[in-house]
């Protein structure tokens, strides 16, 4: 790794204006060459490597699963109350820029983006939305306690509400992408 170049930080400290020249030193972190400038806030974080037998490995996947599942949840019922900006939700654009960031850390880092994209797409796609699979069970559980299928009336009018909300959902998405990418 060729020589690294020192930036010029200005910094705010109690309304005075600071400058200061930072230029990271090069460490190998598990074996790759990492720019690190030594500056942590508080202390510097520990590390501890964590290995799990088979059984345990499984069963931690299926709690981190759980947890990143029931945050999608949260976070997208406090978009809808208005407790979180809609300007959280991205879309393609970011989560591609994501994506090559996290690749560029290394194969951990990219792996644990992919689950947590995944895991969000398969929260959002239990949404009881008729176009979605959340709505498909929808209509099996009304098939289930009335005895009855939804009449093809009331089905296309959902099917066109499904439609709707997510081409808004889509929108939003693509619109703050687009936001970001141009500052």
């Amino acid at each position: 790794m060729a020589g690294l170049i020192g930036a010029v930080w200005r910094i705010d400290r109690a309304g005075a204006e600071l400058s200061m020249t930072v230029t990271p030193q090069v460490v190998l972190d598990n074996g790759l060459p990492v720019g690190r400038i030594g500056a942590y806030v508080g202390t510097a974080p520990e590390t501890v490597t964590v290995r799990y037998g088979l059984l345990d490995g499984v069963w931690q996947g299926v709690v981190r699963t759980w947890e990143v599942s029931m945050l999608t949840v949260r976070m997208m019922g406090r978009m809808l109350i208005g407790e979180v900006s809609l300007k959280n939700l991205s879309g393609p654009l970011t989560i591609a820029d994501y994506a090559g960031r996290s690749a560029s850390l290394g194969i951990t880092p990219y792996l644990l983006f992919l689950a947590l994209i995944s895991v969000s797409l398969g929260v959002l796609n239990l949404l009881p939305l008729p176009v979605l699979d959340g709505g498909h069970l929808m209509y099996y559980l009304w098939e289930g306690l009335t005895g009855r299928a939804v009449s093809d009336v009331w089905m296309e009018r959902m099917q066109r509400g499904g439609v709707a909300a997510l081409m808004v959902m889509m929108l939003i998405a693509v619109f703050n992408d687009v936001t970001r990418l141009l500052g």
